[in-house]
C-alpha cells in the first residue's frame, strides 16, 4: 500500500496501514519537507515527492527521497490517497495510468469513485472497486448511528444539525475567529445529499454551521423511526456498536475539550477519537422520534475506515471480520472503560 498526501489524514492512515498484520506500507508521497516528512523518516516510511520539481528541497532539508509519487503509484497494489479536496480527482489520472486501484477521501466528489464507503453500512459496495471514495468525517459519523438504526427499527426520516469545528488544530488560515457562521447559509447542507450516497433510499434533511473551535464537531440528531421505541433500548444498541462510545453519565465530560483530554489521558496516539462520541444521558424518544448529541473527531473517525476499504476492494476479509481486526489493531472501542482504555491499549501500557 503507498499513501499519497502525508498531512492530517495521511500520516494516520499511513500508521494505521502499518499496524495491520495482512498490509504492507510501501512509502508515502508528500508535497514538502516540513516536520511530517521528517517524523515519517523516524517512522521508517519510504519518502516519495508528490511534485517532481521540489525533489531537490527534500535533500537540502535532510529528507531522504526513495523516488517519486509516480514510481510510489507503480510499485503499490493499491493508493490511498490523502491529499486536500480536488487535488485527488486530479491524481486519478495517475493512477489509471499504471492500473492502480485507489481510495480517494470525502473531501472529493461523489463521482470521483465507483462507490462511496462506510465499513459499516455498505462494506461489500466497495467488493472488486477499482476506485472507492471514504466519506468524510462527518458522513461517516452519521453513517455509524444510522446503519444499527435501520437495521433494528427502521428510519423513517433523519434532520441533523452539524456544528462544526472552523478548522483543524494546525489550520490557522481558517475561520470563523469570532463569529457563527450558517455554513453552507442555502438548506439542505451538503452532508445529507453525502449520506445519500451510503443511503440511497433514506429521507434526510441537515443544517450546518461552522463555530469557532478547532477540537471537534457535534451533531443534533433527530431520528424519525418506524417502531416505537424506548431511549433505554436505543442506549443499548448504540452500546453495541463497537466504534459508537456512548458516554456514561458521571464521567463530567460535558464537552468536546474534555472529550480531548479523556483521548489524551487514555493513551490514545494523537489524541485520536476514532469513535462515534454520543452523551448517553442525550439520549431521549418521544413516541417514535429519538433525540441525541454526538461529537465527531474530525481528524481521526475516517482512519478506521481507510482499511476496511482496501480488504472490501481485494475482497480478503468479510465485514465483521475486516472491522473487527481494524479495531483490535488500532485499539478502538471503550467497551465502558472508565479510563477509556481499550483491552489492548491497557495491555500496552502494562508492558510498558
Amino acid at each position: 500500500m503507498g499513501v499519497n498526501g502525508y498531512g492530517t489524514i495521511g500520516k494516520r492512515v499511513a500508521d494505521a496501514v502499518h499496524a495491520q498484520p495482512d498490509m504492507e506500507l510501501i512509502g508515502v508521497a508528500k508535497t514538502q519537507p516540513n516536520f511530517e516528512a521528517h517524523t515519517a523518516g523516524e517512522r521508517g516510511y519510504p519518502m516519495y515527492a508528490a511534485i517532481p520539481e521540489r525533489s531537490p528541497l527534500f535533500s537540502e532539508a535532510g529528507v531522504e527521497l526513495a523516488g517519486e509519487v509516480d514510481e510510489l503509484v507503480a510499485k503499490a497494489d493499491i493508493i490511498v490517497d490523502c491529499t486536500p479536496s480536488g487535488i485527488g480527482a486530479e491524481n486519478r489520472e495517475l493512477y489509471e495510468t499504471h492500473h492502480t486501484p485507489a481510495i480517494f477521501q470525502g473531501g472529493e466528489d461523489a463521482d470521483v469513485a465507483d462507490v462511496s464507503f462506510n465499513a459499516r453500512a455498505n462494506f461489500d459496495a466497495a467488493r472488486d472497486a477499482d476506485y472507492v471514495r471514504v466519506v468524510s468525517c462527518n458522513t461517516t459519523g452519521l453513517s455509524r448511528i444510522i446503519a444499527p438504526l435501520e437495521e433494528e427499527y427502521g428510519v423513517e426520516k433523519v434532520r441533523a444539525t452539524l456544528v462544526r469545528r472552523g478548522g483543524d488544530p494546525g489550520q490557522n488560515s481558517r475561520g470563523p475567529i469570532n463569529d457563527i457562521l450558517p455554513n453552507p447559509i442555502k438548506i439542505p447542507s451538503h452532508h445529507g445529499p453525502d449520506v445519500k450516497t451510503i443511503f440511497p433510499d433514506l429521507e434526510i434533511d441537515t443544517l450546518g454551521l461552522k463555530v469557532p473551535a478547532t477540537l471537534m464537531h457535534v451533531h443534533a440528531l433527530n431520528v424519525t423511526l418506524e417502531d416505537d421505541v424506548t431511549g433505554a433500548h436505543v442506549r443499548q444498541l448504540l452500546e453495541g456498536e463497537n466504534r459508537v462510545y456512548v458516554i456514561p453519565e458521571g464521567m463530567g465530560i460535558d464537552g468536546a475539550g474534555k472529550l480531548m483530554d479523556f483521548a489524551l489521558d487514555a493513551g490514545r496516539p494523537r489524541g485520536d477519537m476514532w469513535e462515534n462520541c454520543v452523551w448517553g444521558e442525550s439520549i431521549g424518544v418521544n413516541g417514535r422520534d429519538l433525540y441525541l448529541f454526538q461529537a465527531i473527531h474530525q481528524q481521526s473517525d475516517v482512519i478506521p475506515e481507510n482499511v476496511d476499504a482496501i480488504r472490501a476492494m481485494f475482497d480478503t476479509e468479510d465485514q465483521q471480520d475486516s472491522m473487527a481486526l481494524t479495531d483490535q489493531t488500532l485499539g478502538i472501542g471503550i467497551s465502558g472503560s472508565p479510563s477509556g482504555f481499550a483491552e489492548q491499549a491497557r495491555a500496552e501500557f502494562a508492558d510498558d
